[in-house]
């Protein structure tokens, strides 16, 4: 099954996406000393949008530990979380608040620019204005419970009452249960009040919640005993195509019945393809976005990047900045019908 097709061969105008690549970037000489002066002495602060432990805290961290040694003149890193509503305190700092200058940077929950169609209370920014500088990979993030619960599969779903962990209302772990009920009926129950994935697993491990919507890679590196121990039961994976780890877990894509219910998940599972992403201040002047664009590019490329990418076993499948500007936009300006359904089943309206 190709990306981006169900298996009824129904094609969703959220589903065609740019392809993964990194791009090379075109960029103009400038001169020794301007490039020295851009960033010698100051630090560039990467602003995550969640608590320290999960993935987009980790991915975060990395970014922030290589890039200085890219940018002109070789500035410090550092990273500092400023959970909140599912990253949209984060979003709405860098987008009113934050320097413009490139030493500002964020990591924001996949869903951003699905949160803003939607019109999720609280946001103050516009996706598709952010200066997005490139993707470190998609995100494969299942909805997943764990022993003693006896929910083990989406037909369990159906009927069990299911507590879930939610990190947000702005964020996929409330968004995706919201929706799957809306449209398949199930009977996911939401625990709000969490900061990051890494706070739902311990809520699982002390159950009080049957499960949670971590991604895939950090159950794997975090808990490997449930997977050793068959602990552990992926319901749904927020993809448009099964991962070769989960070959018996349908997508959410799949799940929908008639076109209209597979455009509406198609929509809202879009966000894996902006993953865990970099992005800036808009307002920025052009050439400043070129030399992080470019930065960010080299450092994708690093040995000693590349090194801690396989060591730490974290997921690596970059974007360009262009690409994701790209996906972002058709986000946003996603049909009206589409939104308006999706906010009825979201209860939004």
């Amino acid at each position: 099954m190709s990306r981006g097709k169900t298996r009824a061969g129904h094609v969703a105008p959220w589903m065609r996406l740019a392809p993964v690549a990194v791009a090379a970037f075109a960029f103009p000489s400038i001169p020794a000393r301007a490039q020295d002066e851009a960033f010698r002495g100051k630090t560039v602060t990467v602003n995550i949008g969640y608590s320290t432990g999960g993935n987009y805290d980790f991915v975060g961290r990395l970014v922030a530990r290589h890039i200085g040694k890219h940018l002109p003149g070789n500035p410090a890193g550092v990273a500092v979380n400023m959970p909140g509503a599912g990253s949209i305190r984060a979003g709405n700092y860098l987008f009113n608040a934050a320097p413009k200058d490139g030493t500002a940077l964020g990591v924001l929950s996949s869903s951003v620019a699905i949160e803003e169609a939607l019109g999720a209370p609280g946001i103050q920014y516009k996706s598709a204005d952010f200066a997005w500088i490139g993707r470190v990979s998609m995100i494969l993030q299942v909805l997943a419970t764990v022993d003693p619960s006896k929910t083990r599969g989406i037909a369990d779903a159906l009927v069990n009452d299911t507590p879930m962990s939610g990190t947000g209302a702005g964020s996929p772990s409330e968004g995706y249960p919201k929706l799957l009920n809306g449209v398949l009926g199930t009977k996911f129950r939401i625990i709000g009040g969490y900061t990051s994935s890494a706070d739902s697993l311990l809520a699982m491990e002390r159950g009080e919640v049957d499960g949670a919507l971590p991604s895939w890679n950090t159950i794997k590196r975090s808990r490997p005993d449930w997977l050793r121990e068959g602990k552990i039961h992926p319901l749904v994976q927020f993809v448009f195509e099964r991962s070769p780890d989960l070959p018996d877990t349908p997508t959410s894509v799949e799940l929908g019945r008639t076109p209209a219910e597979r455009d509406i998940l198609a929509f809202y599972t879009s966000g894996e393809e902006i993953g865990r992403s970099i992005v800036a201040p808009p307002g920025m002047a052009p050439e400043r976005v070129r030399v992080l664009r470019k930065a960010f590019d080299d450092m994708l490329r690093d040995g000693e990047f590349l090194d801690e990418v396989r060591k730490t076993q974290v997921e690596f499948n970059p974007l360009s900045g262009e690409k994701l500007r790209e996906i972002v936009g058709r986000t946003v300006r996603a049909s009206s019908e589409t939104v308006s359904r999706a906010r009825i089943l979201l209860g939004l309206q």
